[in-house]
């Protein structure tokens, strides 16, 4: 294993207070190594080289520590919508084993590569579904079911809002991760979120040891969501809420 992989993952995870054993340290080694292995075959991710995923991938995926200050220390159920690589839902699992995950993208490509990388690493309680949030969030084995839902996918919050809002248990919370100047998606945004049921209840902006900025949205489920949401495929994209 890399020892400049090592020492520069020990050193940003302390920044966002979160210690890894030696295991976990190879299984995000090891996740690397597959990532790059499938990104030759399929299109997984832009960002390649070492030092860049330690810190655009796998710890800005655990600096959702920095607003679920106690995430991983009792058993909650976190769905990651749109993971694409598996981000931020596997470097979640790699680092709090209690979470149970399920991993949801529209490709099925990348969901094999998920499988692969579960299988590998010999995480439990993770699974890697192959579908569409609009329509996975009308199942009634999934919707209001999760205690966490997050997202790195690219959509403004409004759309996003309505991706996710539907998975959420009343009580538990959406959190989307967000780069650049936040305050218009906000503006447009709040009113999404309160047809979907949701309160905006904090916000966190941070910069990663790279100088990039990041903020994560916390945004608590109020009451059971409205039936007609989501609305079909594609809608929420075309016509975002207001």
């Amino acid at each position: 294993m890399d020892e400049k992989f090592v020492c520069q993952l020990k050193e940003e995870l302390k920044q966002i207070d979160v210690e890894l054993t030696e295991r976990q340290i190879e299984q995000f080694y090891n996740y690397y190594e597959l990532l790059i292995h499938w990104n030759s075959m399929i299109n997984l991710t832009a960002i390649t080289q070492l030092d860049e995923v330690v810190t655009k991938h796998f710890v800005d995926s655990l600096s959702l520590k920095k607003i679920i200050v106690d995430i991983g220390q009792k058993s909650q159920s976190l769905i990651d919508v749109g993971t694409g690589a598996g981000f931020p839902g596997i470097p979640l699992k790699i680092a709090f084993p209690e979470l149970k995950i399920t991993l949801l993208d529209s490709l099925n490509k990348r969901v094999k590569f998920l499988n692969e990388v579960v299988e590998t690493l010999q995480l439990d309680n993770i699974t890697a579904v192959h579908g569409r949030a609009e329509d996975y969030g009308r199942d009634n084995v999934s919707r209001e079911t999760f205690d966490i839902c997050v997202s790195r996918a690219v959509a403004n919050l409004s759309t996003l809002a309505e991706y996710c809002m539907p998975f959420v248990k009343v009580g538990g919370c959406f959190v989307p991760y967000k780069s650049g100047k936040l305050e218009e998606e906000l503006a447009n945004g709040r009113g999404a979120v309160k047809k979907l049921s949701g309160e905006i209840e904090e916000i966190i902006t941070f910069t990663l040891p790279n100088a990039d900025e990041r903020s994560l949205v916390k945004i608590r489920k109020t009451a059971p969501l409205n039936k007609k949401y989501p609305r079909k495929a594609g809608m929420p994209s075309k016509e975002p809420l207001r």
